[in-house]
C-alpha cells in the first residue's frame, strides 16, 4: 500500500470509527409487540425488509460506480441521480436502525463535531458528494474521500438491516418518520439544495410508501375495511400527481400539505388503527393523530428529562405558582416571570432585561411557549434539558444567584406550598430539587398549535389569503426558512428523531447599522473549536409576531429587518469576516412583494389561545 493509500485508509478508519458507537445499538429497543387484532401476528415482513435491503445494496453499488468517474463527469450526475432514488427507498427502514449514521449519510455538507473526542470531520454523506459533483469544487482526491467514507457508512447500516429483524414497532415507527421526512425535508429543499430533487423524492417516498404496504399489512386492511384501502391508494396517486405537476421553485407546498399530504396521512393513522398496533407512548409520536399539525401530534414528555417525564396535574399547578414567586431568588427581585410575561407571548418585548442589579442582560429573552420541543436550552444550547435549565436560573448569579439546595429551608417551610408538595410527595418533606421539577413540568405545558396557521393547515378554516399561502411557500420553497426551522415545529430541532437541536453561525451585527460583526461567542465558550463561533440555537418561529425584538442579541425590532438580513446573504453577505457561517451567504434575491408576503405568513403563526 502506497503513502497516498495509507493516508486514506487513516482517513476512512478516523471517521468511521466515530459511527461505532452507534452500530452498536440495543436489537430490542422498539421490540415490544403489543396485541394485536385482524392478523397482525401473521404478517410476514421478510418480504417488506428485502424490499428495503435490495434498495439499500443498490445505493451501496452506484457509490461504488462513482469511484470510476471524475465528480464533474455527465456519469457521475447520472449515477447519483438514481442513488439518491436507491437511498430513498431504503431511508425509512435503514435510517430508523441506525439515526445517527442515517443523518450523517443524508444530512447537510458541513464539519461534524464529535464531543467524545473532540475532532473536527469533514462535511461528508449524500449531500456533500453532491456539491462535489454538481458544483465542481471539490478535488478527486478529496471526491473519492467523500464517496468512500459514506459507503463504508452505508456498509454499517447494511450489516445492521441483514441481521435484524422487521418487526411491526419498527414498520410503522420508520413509515411515520419517512412521512415526516416528506415535509419537512423532501419538499423544502433540505435533502437535495443543489440538484432540487425533493418533489422526485417526495413520489419515491410515497411509492415505495405503496409497495411496503402491499407487501406487508395491505391483506389485513382489505380484509377489515376495503374503503379505507382504497381512499389510502388513491390518496397516494392524488399526492403523486400533484407532486409531478410543476417545477420545485414554482411548487404549491401549501395545496400539498392541506389537501393531499394530510389526508393521506389521516388514512395512514387509520389504517394503524386498523391493525390494532399501538405505538409506544414515549415515542416522539402520537400515533393516533391524524396530521403532524394537531396539539397532540407530539409527545412532550418525550422531550422532558427521564427523571421528570411522570409530572401530575399537582405538580403542573405547583411549578405555576413558583414561576411568579419573587421569593425564589435571593434578594426577592425576579421570578421567572420577570423576564418571560405571558402577556408577552412569555417574552419581553425588550432588547435586554434587567439583572439583579439592575442592569441589562447580555441576550434577549427568548419566549417559552413551545420551548419543550428541543434539546438544547439557552441561545448557546448550553443545557441539555429544561431541567438543567431552570437550575441555571436559580445558580446564574445576575438573576436567582442562588443555588438550588440554598432555597429550601424558607420556601418549602411556607404553608402554602408545604401541604402542596406533601400532597405531590404524598407525605414525604420535598426537596428544592422537587420545585426545580415542578416549575420544569409547568414551563413543558406552555405548548399551542392553535393559530391561523394550524387551523388552516388541518382545514378546519379556510381563511388563508393570497399573500399568506404565497408566504408560506416561499418559507418553504425560495426562502430557504424551512431548512433550518423545520416544519411543523418550526424550530431548530431536527426531524424525525429529534434527538438534536441544531446551532446555527449568521453572522448576526452588533448594531441595526450593520457595520460590525457582533461579538458573542456563543456556543464557542464550551469547547473552544472555530466552527462554534458565534453558533446560537435555532429558535421556533411560532409566535414570531409576539417576540420582537429579534436574534440573540435582539439587533432587529422588526421582521422586515430580520428577512432583509437573511435576504443579504447574513454576516458574510454583510462583507463580514464569518468563515463558519452555516447560512448561506448567497442572496436570496427576494422581492419585496416576497419579503412581505414571507412576514405575512409568519404573523398567522400566532397561537389564538395560549394555554
Amino acid at each position: 500500500m502506497d503513502g497516498n493509500n495509507l493516508k486514506l485508509a487513516g482517513f476512512l478508519f478516523s471517521i468511521l470509527t466515530s459511527f461505532l458507537f452507534f452500530s452498536c445499538k440495543e436489537d430490542n429497543k422498539y421490540s415490544h409487540i403489543p396485541k394485536e387484532k385482524s392478523g397482525l401476528k401473521e404478517v410476514q415482513w421478510e418480504e417488506t425488509k428485502q424490499l428495503y435491503l435490495t434498495s439499500l445494496q443498490e445505493a451501496n453499488d452506484l457509490l461504488e460506480q462513482l469511484e470510476n468517474y471524475d465528480p464533474g463527469a455527465p456519469q457521475s450526475k447520472e449515477i447519483f441521480g438514481n442513488l439518491r432514488k436507491a437511498w430513498k427507498i431504503a431511508e425509512p427502514f435503514a435510517a430508523y436502525l441506525n439515526p445517527e449514521v442515517g443523518h450523517r449519510i443524508n444530512g447537510p455538507a458541513l464539519p461534524v463535531f464529535i464531543e467524545d473526542n473532540q475532532r473536527v470531520l469533514p462535511p461528508i454523506g449524500l449531500q456533500k458528494i453532491e456539491e462535489s459533483i454538481f458544483l465542481g469544487d471539490t478535488s478527486k482526491e478529496d471526491y473519492l474521500k467523500e464517496v468512500q467514507v459514506t459507503r463504508g457508512m452505508m456498509n454499517i447500516l447494511l450489516d445492521q438491516m441483514q441481521n435484524r429483524k422487521l418487526t411491526p414497532d419498527r414498520f410503522f415507527i420508520s413509515v411515520h418518520q419517512q412521512l415526516l421526512r416528506i415535509i419537512s425535508f423532501s419538499i423544502s429543499g433540505f435533502d437535495t439544495p443543489v440538484t432540487s430533487m425533493g418533489l422526485t423524492e417526495a413520489i419515491i417516498s410515497l411509492e415505495s410508501l405503496e409497495a411496503v404496504y402491499n407487501s406487508s399489512i395491505r391483506q389485513i386492511i382489505t380484509k377489515n375495511n376495503k374503503k379505507l384501502d382504497d381512499d389510502f391508494l388513491e390518496s397516494i396517486w392524488e399526492a403523486n400527481k400533484f407532486l409531478d405537476s410543476d417545477d420545485f421553485q414554482n411548487f404549491n407546498r401549501y395545496t400539498f400539505i392541506r389537501e393531499y399530504f394530510n389526508p393521506l396521512m389521516s388514512h395512514w393513522v387509520r389504517i394503524i388503527k386498523e391493525t390494532g398496533w399501538n405505538g409506544d407512548s414515549n415515542l416522539v409520536f402520537n400515533f393516533k393523530s391524524p396530521t403532524f399539525f394537531e396539539d397532540d401530534s407530539f409527545n412532550t414528555k418525550f422531550f422532558s428529562p427521564p427523571v421528570n417525564k411522570k409530572y401530575s396535574t399537582e405538580q403542573i399547578e405547583l411549578g405555576k405558582e413558583l414561576f411568579y414567586d419573587r421569593n425564589l431568588s435571593q434578594d426577592k427581585s425576579m421570578s421567572c416571570a420577570t423576564c418571560h410575561i405571558p402577556e408577552n407571548a412569555f417574552a419581553d418585548r425588550v432588547q435586554f432585561n434587567l439583572n439583579n442589579k439592575e442592569e441589562k442582560l447580555s441576550r434577549n429573552t427568548p419566549t417559552l411557549i413551545n420551548s419543550i420541543y428541543q434539546k438544547a436550552f439557552f441561545w448557546d444550547g448550553r443545557s441539555n434539558s429544561i431541567l438543567d435549565q431552570v437550575s441555571a436560573v436559580f445558580s446564574n448569579k445576575d438573576e436567582f444567584n442562588i443555588g438550588v439546595h440554598q432555597f429550601s429551608d424558607e420556601i418549602l417551610n411556607d404553608s402554602i406550598y408545604k401541604t402542596k408538595m406533601s400532597q405531590i410527595l404524598q407525605g414525604s418533606k420535598g426537596t428544592s430539587k422537587d420545585l426545580v421539577k415542578a416549575i420544569s413540568a409547568y414551563v413543558s405545558t406552555l405548548n399551542s398549535f392553535n393559530s391561523k396557521f394550524d387551523q388552516n393547515i388541518r382545514k378546519e378554516k379556510n381563511t388563508y389569503t393570497k399573500t399568506e399561502i404565497n408566504g408560506f411557500n416561499l418559507y418553504m420553497g425560495k426562502a430557504m426558512c424551512a431548512t433550518c426551522h423545520f416544519l411543523p415545529l418550526t424550530n431548530g430541532t431536527l426531524p424525525p428523531f429529534y434527538k438534536i437541536s441544531e446551532r446555527e453561525v449568521l453572522g448576526v451585527p452588533k448594531s441595526a447599522r450593520e457595520n460590525k460583526l457582533d461579538d458573542d461567542l456563543g456556543f464557542y465558550w464550551k469547547y473552544q473549536v472555530e466552527i462554534h463561533l458565534g453558533a446560537f440555537k435555532t429558535p421556533t418561529l411560532r409566535n414570531i409576531s409576539e417576540t420582537a425584538p429579534y436574534m440573540h442579541n435582539g439587533v432587529y425590532k422588526t421582521l422586515e429587518e430580520v428577512v432583509d438580513f437573511y435576504n443579504k446573504g447574513g454576516g458574510r453577505g454583510l462583507g463580514f469576516q464569518v468563515p463558519n457561517q452555516t447560512l448561506p451567504s448567497d442572496e436570496l434575491k427576494l422581492t419585496q412583494s416576497e419579503m412581505s408576503d414571507l412576514i405575512s405568513f409568519m404573523k398567522t403563526l400566532k397561537d389564538l389561545e395560549i394555554k
